[in-house]
């Protein structure tokens, strides 16, 4: 479904998004492409600018990164690839997509490409992640570190094979990288470790790898946040079952995406609001001016401030 900006009460709790940190090199130009400073930059196309700018950490000015989804407004789940996007794709020595049913349009590409011998990484095979038993699969693994990590060493070793040359500055890099996921995991267990088992609320499953991590349970009927993730209505007793979550006091926070605002969940933050329950914004692209890892690291200082850690 079309995107949307966040109802006004979350203005107060986004200030918690404003914090940032360097990186390895330039951060991403927002309309999907970067200017490498090496002649001979390994070309590397990325689904979204997730994951390019993961790419851009590893492999500085020895990559040119195109981020084929870069503009918050626009929804993965139904994104039409263009002949730009195809001919970019063609071309490049390296491929990251998520996978699991989020960015499937890379795999249309990639299977009408004329280049098959790009070197294609895919997050979700690399979290080795399965849907579990009789329920829906999160494929949102760049909410889960560990994964990341791994990623960072696959996408590493993928650039030394196109750049050999490179490779100890690829690998240095990744562990350079891996290192600042370390901190991001330290705040996640000492969330653990003060609040285990404590109840929140979210509006979309897009960070719960990170609340699970955290040692927070998900209290959502499965089927609000499932419908509003798939743009579909939510039915009375879902919403009611819900907005009940927070009038009795039930959760200790909100964790809302605030990329894809609707009625129901206007409704769902204004409830948390009214009862003085805490909102946590997160998102599903970078925001404008962060690197994956300042991003990250506002989503788990903002969570560890609505637990009262």
């Amino acid at each position: 479904m079309p995107p949307a900006r966040g109802p006004a009460f979350l203005i107060g709790v986004a200030l918690a998004l404003t914090c940032g940190c360097g990186s390895f090199s330039d951060a991403s130009s927002r309309d999907g492409s970067r200017s490498a400073t090496a002649s001979a930059a390994i070309p590397v196309v990325a689904s979204s600018d997730v994951y390019g700018d993961i790419v851009e950490q590893i492999g500085a000015d020895k990559v040119k990164v195109v981020s084929i989804i870069s503009d918050p407004a626009q929804d993965p789940h139904s994104y039409e690839a263009s002949t730009r996007n195809q001919l970019e794709l063609s071309r490049a020595k390296v491929v990251v997509e998520n996978g699991g049913g989020y960015d499937d349009f890379v795999g249309k590409m990639l299977r009408s490409a004329k280049n098959s011998s790009a070197d294609v990484i895919n997050a979700v095979e690399v979290s080795g992640k399965t849907p579990a038993a009789g329920g829906e699969f999160n494929e949102h693994v760049w909410y889960d570190f560990p994964t990341v990590g791994n990623l960072a060493d696959r996408i590493a070793d993928a650039l030394a094979k196109a750049a050999p040359a490179d490779a100890d500055v690829f690998r240095q890099n990744a562990k350079s990288f891996k290192e600042r996921l370390t901190s991001l995991q330290d705040t996640e267990e000492q969330i653990k470790a003060d609040h285990a088992g404590a109840a929140v609320a979210v509006t979309e499953p897009v960070p719960l790898y990170l609340i699970e991590a955290s040692g927070l349970r998900n209290r959502t009927p499965a089927d609000f946040s499932e419908a509003v993730e798939e743009g579909d209505d939510v039915s009375a007793r879902s919403l009611q079952q819900t907005l009940e979550l927070f009038t009795g006091r039930q959760v200790e926070a909100l964790v809302y995406n605030e990329q894809t605002s609707s009625p129901q969940t206007e409704k769902v933050g204004q409830a948390a609001e009214d009862s003085g329950i805490p909102i946590v914004p997160v998102t599903e692209t970078l925001p404008q001016g962060e690197d994956y890892i300042s991003w990250m690291t506002a989503n788990v200082d903002a969570l560890k401030s609505a637990m009262g850690t």
